[in-house]
């Protein structure tokens, strides 16, 4: 099975890093010495270098630096020069096998050792060195604690940050085995990958050493160090560990969160059929980190804010909490255990995550909806994103490592979990099980391309995938599937299915081979549900001839296909006439409601005709999950699809719903509080501002008492108004809550003044402003381009595109993502729109992985124009 897809793909496509490493000249490697790592580099070295040990040493004790030593043990094939990557503070002494190396060697981004310093087999090369600890753009990241003047330091290295920290073979397919010492003051607690082995006192100082670990790529090399709470829990033989920092351990639920990891790991040990692969498994609360979490072995860490609930959370915070633990945990096999072989695979790992997780959630709580979760948390975005023009495979072509920034986002995260799970419908959960437990066996401690995975299912599955390797993995874009029902004397006469590109400027093409369900509806009786093979651009389902006219039809029934769904007038109708209403399954009412809200991104639906319906059926509805999914979209279409005499008009009747299910008793707490963060964000009408004025001094809000994320959230809507109390509210709010978290949002509302003078100097702030952490930049966007502001913020727009080669160099994977999606998605004036094709069309030397970040985002500000042109 392995040769067929092999010779079905093509040899390239399939090892990219090897094929460049063959066309790599070994006695010449100048022009390898370029910035970041390239793919001939990481090939040339994957031939060359194996059996790598790290012996790595830090002093962590100053502010503003660390001072390292490292060995690179190293066995070499052939007679070629070593590249050594490192782009820290300062390289010093460097010597290979005892003798020094000369410091024209360096040049600022590799270090090169000459093959006559070099011998066959093992060689040493050892080097001093320094590094910063800065709150952001450093390797090491330091995050003061403003309650108590306590420092906590933490790396993040993904995806090719390690060179930041120290020299070293920066690329995912040569796995380290790394020895860490770390000296940190005396009342800090150091986490690393390894267990401590020991801990020396000296002086005022703490030296700790770490065993040595099994076999890593050197983005998931980490540590914390800080004066951390620490808890622990054993069961059935394993100990985790918890670390969070001290101001915040009262806040912290760790006894839930100990637990929740214990129960992943053991789950994944089933599901994978393979213990837990490293040696132990702890987890830090890393305050102002940028990511959801990061699956270190040995030292998960997760993001403290979404971990420490200030407030009552809802059950759709609670089950986002957990699926980040899922997905965390699920990693340790799937990309730290077997690891993509170059960043061109990302998917691999990512994707298969967060899939894993949502089949441990559906198992281990079966009260979740987590099928449902799933639907709502990858789809929209995936679809969102693979309907553009910007859009690329999962399979995403990567000549150096210093692009692999712009390989993350929703076809990563997003389309690729979608993708696996098609996968797994269509060759059945016995042939896919078996397969990844075949593919984790093959490659552990190793390295993989998707290519081995769908070999190793295919073989479980005794069928060749090689067209669905063709049209998942290397195929961008994805298909809608149009359901064209004709109906005589009451029942079906033909009913069929017709798949085109979902990209509005594509036609043609093979069809996207799929399995999916078609659902008939019924009213009082169970839905009938159909299997069917799309195989063509054009579907006939003969199984439905001769049955009863359905209330509607919906094509991808339990969400198994990846398409957009197209509904048929009648359906459409009917499900705004009624039918919607009596739907009892809340999975299907949310892809019922997606499919609706497609229709009008798409201008198929006019926006006040979806927002009349979202008025009817919201107090209806009862499941805390669809809620919050449908109050987005509302907020959306007030915002941005509606221009602004209907959004006047409308504003008052949407108020009146949102607080009236806020403030009805006999909802539960998780229904009122969306309805509640949903008015907050909407409210602008006299009243409305009346009413945030009271939460302030509320005894309770939504049934619960009115805690300080939701003051917050408050306090800068006022501020985003304009409102005669908005500066006092600030103030008032900054002086009750002086917690780190206050102080974060404190600086979040500040970028929320209506304010020519606010704008420039935060604008200056996300460039110039070293001390500024980039969880508080990167929080603060979305305020700072509040849509009540775009006459103040357009004059942003082209600066901010401008600015993206710096972004990409500068800040961590997300951030880009976010600022794009800030400065351009969330606008829908004409003028926006103009100045982004502006900068298109007068920026060909635009790398490619940027100008189709931009044509990702800017497709929404595309839609808001065309659907506000449409309608209104």
């Amino acid at each position: 099975m392995r040769s067929t897809i092999l010779a079905t793909i093509g040899l390239a496509a399939v090892f990219p890093v090897a094929c460049a490493a063959q066309r790599t000249p070994a006695d010449s490697l100048a022009r390898l010495m370029g910035k970041g790592v390239s793919i001939a580099l990481a090939g040339h070295r994957a031939r060359t270098l194996n059996d790598i040990r790290v012996r790595l040493t830090l002093d962590v004790a100053a502010v503003d630096s660390a001072v390292g030593s490292v060995d690179l043990r190293f066995n070499r094939v052939g007679n070629s020069d070593v590249l050594i990557d490192f782009r820290g503070r300062r390289l010093g002494e460097v010597r290979a096998n005892g003798t020094i190396v000369a410091a024209g060697a360096f040049n600022g981004s590799h270090l090169r050792i000459p093959a006559g310093l070099l011998r066959a087999g093992e060689n040493l090369v050892s080097a001093t060195f320094v590094t910063d600890i800065a709150p952001t753009g450093a390797s090491i990241i330091r995050a003061r604690d403003s309650s108590d003047g306590n420092d906590y330091l933490y790396t993040l290295l993904v995806p090719a940050d390690a060179n930041q920290l120290f020299p070293c073979f920066d690329q995912p397919d040569l796995k380290v085995r790394l020895s860490l010492t770390l000296i940190a003051p005396k009342a800090w607690t150091v986490v690393a990958n390894g267990s401590l082995a020991r801990a020396d006192t000296a002086g005022s100082t703490i030296i700790n050493v770490f065993t040595e670990t099994k076999p890593i790529s050197t983005y998931l090399i980490a540590f914390a160090a800080g004066p951390w709470f620490h808890a622990l829990s054993t069961v059935n033989g394993r100990t985790i560990n918890a670390y969070v920092r001290q101001s915040r351990a009262r806040e912290a639920d760790l006894d839930t969160l100990l637990a929740a990891n214990h129960r992943a790991l053991a789950w994944m040990e089933r599901y994978f059929d393979r213990a837990y692969p490293f040696e132990k498994f702890d987890f830090v609360l890393a305050p102002a980190f940028p990511f959801g979490g990061m699956e270190h072995p040995g030292a998960v860490f997760y993001n403290e804010n979404s971990f420490v609930f200030r407030e009552r959370p809802t059950r759709p915070r609670l089950i986002g909490r957990n699926s980040t633990i899922l997905h965390e945990v699920a990693h340790q096999w799937f990309g730290d255990l077997v690891t993509m072989r170059w960043f061109d695979d990302l998917w691999l790992k990512e994707g298969f995550a967060t899939y894993i997780a949502a089949k441990a959630q559906n198992e281990l709580d079966s009260t979740s909806g987590a099928w449902k979760t799933f639907y709502q948390a990858n789809k929209p975005a995936a679809y969102g994103v693979d309907q553009t023009l910007g859009t690329n495979s999962l399979w995403q072509k990567l000549s150096n490592l210093d692009q692999a920034k712009s390989n993350y986002g929703a076809i990563v995260y997003n389309k690729a979990p979608g993708v696996l799970k098609q996968l797994n419908y269509l060759v059945g959960e016995d042939a896919f099980q078996g397969g990844v437990r075949s593919f984790l066996s093959r490659h552990a401690y190793a390295n993989a391309t998707w290519q081995d995975l769908l070999d190793a299912v295919g073989e479980a599955a005794d069928r060749s995938l090689g067209a669905f390797g063709r049209n998942f993995m290397l195929r961008a874009g994805l298909p809608s599937v149009e359901q064209v029902i004709e109906v005589r004397d009451g029942r079906i006469a033909r009913l069929r299915l017709v798949q085109r590109p979902a990209q509005r400027v594509v036609s043609g093409g093979a069809a996207w081979p799929m399995r999916t369900q078609l659902l008939l509806f019924y009213p009082g009786q169970s839905p009938v549900r159909l299997p069917v093979e799309l195989s063509a651009r054009v579907t006939d389902v003969f199984a439905a001839r001769g049955l009863k006219a359905p209330t509607f039809a919906f094509p991808n029934a339990e969400d198994h296909g990846y398409f957009l769904s197209i509904l048929d007038s009648a359906s459409v109708q009917s499900l705004e006439h009624g039918a919607l209403g009596i739907v009892a399954d809340p999975f299907l009412r949310a892809m019922l409601w997606g499919a609706l809200w497609d229709q009008v991104r798409d201008a198929r639906m006019p926006p006040e005709r979806w927002l009349r319906l979202a008025l009817a059926e919201l107090p209806r509805e009862r499941d805390e999950q669809i809620v919050p999914r449908l109050l987005a979209n509302l907020e959306r279409t007030m915002k941005g699809y509606l221009d602004d005499a209907s959004r006047t008009s409308e504003q008052p009747d949407v108020e009146r719903m949102l607080w009236a299910a806020a403030s009805d008793s006999s909802r539960p707490y998780g229904l009122r509080k969306p309805f509640l963060d949903a008015f907050v964000q909407v409210a602008s009408t006299v009243d409305g501002i009346r009413k945030l004025d009271a939460l302030l001094s509320a005894d309770s809000a939504a049934g619960d008492a009115a805690r300080d994320p939701t003051r917050w959230d408050v306090v800068t809507r006022l501020t985003v108004l304009d409102a005669a109390s908005a500066q006092r509210a600030l103030d008032g709010q900054a002086a009750r809550d002086t917690s780190p978290d206050g102080r974060r949002r404190a600086f979040i509302a500040g970028a929320a003044r209506h304010s020519a003078q606010t704008k420039a100097e935060y604008f200056a702030r996300y460039f110039g402003d070293a001390s500024l952490n980039e969880d508080w930049a990167s929080s603060s966007l979305g305020a700072f381009n509040a849509a009540e502001h775009a006459d103040l913020t357009l004059r942003y727009l082209r600066p901010a595109l401008d600015s993206l080669p710096y972004i990409q160099s500068n800040r961590r994977i997300f951030f880009l993502g976010n600022w794009l999606g800030s400065f351009v998605a969330g606008r829908s004036d004409r003028e926006a729109l103009a100045i982004v094709q502006s900068f298109l069309a007068n920026r060909p030397t635009l790398a490619r992985d940027l100008r189709q970040k931009v044509l990702q985002v800017s497709d929404e500000l595309e839609r808001a124009v065309k659907v506000r042109a449409r309608w209104n």
